[in-house]
């Protein structure tokens, strides 16, 4: 038994902020920000909520995959910035659409989560838990970012990305790799807690982030996890027609390409219009891609996300 995605939904805010709003309120330009980021523009939330913009996306994943909502056994949300602790989001999501036979949680995994809540997902499947589920990343960001750092307000965006995942049972075929990893002793690099920073957040906690660490930390550890995924595959390099990454600087992401001496037009990219979402970065693009017509079946990817922890990992799909 193997596991497929089966449709894909996304949703994001109605606002959309560019670098030139941005450097009304900060010290710098929209070709200081593309230059260093490649972000143009990004949603920020105004009516919407983390809750409300999963929703959304789920709604348009279930109608893309042709279930209906009492079919999913499985609900798993990841999001850093719910605007509330209790009930979780995917209690609230499971209430919205209906999907009464499922059970519901949360992870938090930051931008390596909708990774996580996927291998979840299968791991269920694979010991005949669940046969269907919804998988979401949703994040309002702008809740937590401190507007007056120019070190993180340019780089962020809010919005929602969902996948509904069934299970193969007629299929023979071993699930494909899938790996995470995380090193808690380097989590001070990436951090939101409770703080004193100069922002306004009603929320009482701000995004701080040593920037020049991130970017050394992925452009390594990004291409030994493909390279991991690669050997315990089987598959080559050139046997992957996508390699659909954490949406966090494109900078990161050319380097990445580099380093594996590929081509950078097999890295899709939408940071440019959507800044970095956090774990809905990688759903949002995959619902991209498949309005596109980019995913056929038997389109192979690799799916690899880094993120706060640190943590990092990546899966194997064959669409």
């Amino acid at each position: 038994m193997f596991a497929k995605i089966a449709g894909t939904g996304s949703a994001l805010p109605e606002r959309v902020v560019d670098n030139f709003e941005i450097a009304r309120n900060v010290d710098t330009s929209d070709e200081w920000i593309q230059s260093r980021t490649g972000v143009r523009t990004r949603h920020i939330a105004g009516e919407e909520t983390a809750v409300s913009l999963a929703i959304d996306a789920s709604k348009e994943a279930i109608k893309d995959a042709g279930i209906s909502p009492e079919e999913i056994d499985l609900v798993i949300v990841s999001t850093v910035s719910a605007e509330q602790l209790l009930p979780c989001l995917a209690c609230e999501v499971q209430a919205a659409v209906g999907a009464d036979n499922a059970a519901a949680f949360d992870v938090n995994a930051a931008c390596t989560g909708f990774i996580t809540a996927y291998q979840i997902a299968v791991g269920q499947m694979k010991a005949g838990l669940a046969k269907t589920a919804l998988i979401i990343g949703t994040e309002c960001l702008s809740n937590i970012v401190d507007w007056t750092d120019r070190g993180t307000c340019i780089l962020f965006g809010d919005g929602a990305g969902a996948a509904v995942l069934k299970a193969d049972t007629t299929c023979e075929t071993e699930i494909l790799p899938m790996v995470l990893h995380a090193d808690g002793r380097k989590g001070g690099v990436l951090t939101c807690g409770s703080g004193t920073g100069n922002g306004k957040s009603a929320y009482g906690r701000y995004v701080q982030m040593d920037g020049k660490e991130i970017y050394r930390f992925a452009v390594k550890e990004v291409p030994m996890v493909i390279k991991e995924l690669l050997s315990l595959s089987g598959w080559e390099a050139g046997d992957v027609d996508y390699f659909v990454l954490h949406q966090a600087n494109r900078r990161i992401i050319e380097a990445i390409a580099k380093r594996l001496h590929l081509d950078e037009s097999r890295f899709p990219m939408n940071m440019m219009d959507n800044g970095n979402m956090s774990s809905a970065s990688i759903p949002v693009l995959l619902d991209s891609m498949n309005k596109k017509g980019m995913l056929k079946p038997g389109t192979r990817l690799i799916i690899a996300g880094f993120g706060a922890g640190l943590t990092w990992g990546g899966t194997c799909l064959t669409w």
